[in-house]
């Protein structure tokens, strides 16, 4: 691995100047309102930041996604609402059709969605099936044969009858309300388990799709997360996603890079809370010098700044292998153990350095004027989010004991 990541520095820099000159000014704006940033959207479209891994004849800016962990890095450390609408948008919508699509599903949905002419969601976790994915319960039916429909028709193909109705509802998906394409997962044999659950895009605007709660969130309030709901979704043939009852196993192979994407978040926002923690120590005296100067804040400072290189060296080291991967060309390749090592300890590391910066601001910490306490709240979702700290420690338990 090549530690010196001389030509990801000025990307760095970018990324940057763009977050604090761009997002820092309206963050707690956005966050008091629990307002979604539409104005940003275009501004991180021309960036490339919203296909950021995907080859420019595709519409993306053809990076890979050790450049990728560095933006999403650099979004959070500003604000993780805007780092996790990218990663939602990238890695997980995106993704799975660049993937697992084919040319035209990529032609038509993969080059707008990387251009940032159109954001996306992607929807696996329902209010039944959480951490246990494979119990979905959203059905989708082939339309032929199904009593008392009418024809599944569209508007230059009159009589078709050969889609998908789809019925059920989702969760904690992210830009749900203003998402323009999204990915689901459905059951389409309930006879075969986690191979009978499919994967389909679904546009905005689709009768029978539409977006439902919006959840009121303890952090990262200005990114949207939100139920979608199905009733009697009419979806053409051709947006089935991957193979027929491939969905699930596919999104497992998703869930590695988007979990990259989660270790990237927490370790931005870590970086976050660390700076303003030193920036305060150094400025607030106590006894008259500032508590910079005693050994009590030097020591959290010390651990905190160690913690974050470690759980930097690891998530940099599952985007090095990802890059790899692609690079090897092997479709199948998997990154599931390095990928849920680097989303457990840069969530966890995540919660404790912002646990210690409102601590190292005392009563201020506890106030919204100092960024600690929004840092605070932000950070718990990476110990929650795309699995759970214990899911993740039993996926590597079983890549280690040779288990599937």
């Amino acid at each position: 691995m090549e530690f010196s990541l001389t030509d990801q520095q000025q990307l760095r820099r970018t990324v940057r100047e763009f977050a604090e000159g761009e997002i820092a000014p309206h963050v707690m704006e956005w966050d008091e309102a629990s307002t979604f940033p539409s104005e940003i959207i275009p501004k991180l479209a021309e960036m490339g930041f919203l296909g950021v891994i995907f080859p420019e004849q595709y519409g993306g800016a053809g990076m890979g996604y050790l450049e990728y962990a560095i933006i999403i890095e650099e979004l959070s450390r500003v604000d993780g609402s805007i780092g996790i609408i990218v990663a939602a948008h990238n890695s997980l919508c995106t993704n799975h059709i660049y993937k697992f699509g084919t040319e035209a599903q990529k032609t038509k949905y993969v080059v707008p969605l990387a251009q940032g002419k159109k954001l996306g969601c992607w929807s696996l976790t329902e209010p039944e099936a959480g951490s246990d994915a494979g119990g979905t319960r959203t059905v989708a039916a082939k339309q032929e044969g199904l009593p008392g429909r009418p024809p599944f028709t569209l508007a230059d193909e009159p009589g078709r009858n050969d889609g998908w109705v789809i019925n059920g509802a989702k969760t904690f998906t992210t830009n749900g309300h203003h998402a323009d394409v999204c990915v689901a997962m459905a059951v389409t044999d309930t006879s075969k388990k986690h191979h009978g659950i499919s994967a389909f895009i679904i546009e905005k605007g689709t009768p029978g799709f539409r977006p439902g709660k919006k959840e009121n969130k303890l952090g990262l309030r200005a990114s949207d997360t939100s139920e979608v709901v199905f009733t009697d979704c009419r979806v053409p043939a051709e947006n089935l996603l991957g193979a027929e009852g491939e969905g699930f196993v596919n999104s497992l192979q998703i869930l590695d890079g988007g979990r990259i994407s989660i270790a990237s978040l927490g370790l931005g926002m870590a970086q976050g809370a660390y700076e303003c923690s030193v920036r305060y120590a150094k400025q607030r005296k106590q006894f008259g010098k500032p508590i910079a100067e005693f050994q009590a804040i030097q020591f959290k400072l010390a651990d905190m700044a160690t913690q974050i290189e470690a759980a930097r060296l690891l998530t940099y080291r599952a985007a090095w292998l990802a890059d790899r991967a692609i690079a090897s060309g092997d479709r199948d390749a998997r990154i599931t153990r390095e990928s849920s090592m680097a989303k457990l300890y840069a969530g966890e590391v995540a919660v404790r350095v912002a646990n210690e910066a409102v601590q190292i601001h005392g009563g201020y910490g506890f106030t919204k004027d100092y960024p600690a306490e929004k840092f605070y709240r932000d950070v718990k979702l990476c110990t929650i989010g795309e699995g759970t700290s214990e899911i993740q420690r039993l996926v590597i338990a079983r890549q280690l004991l040779g288990k599937s």
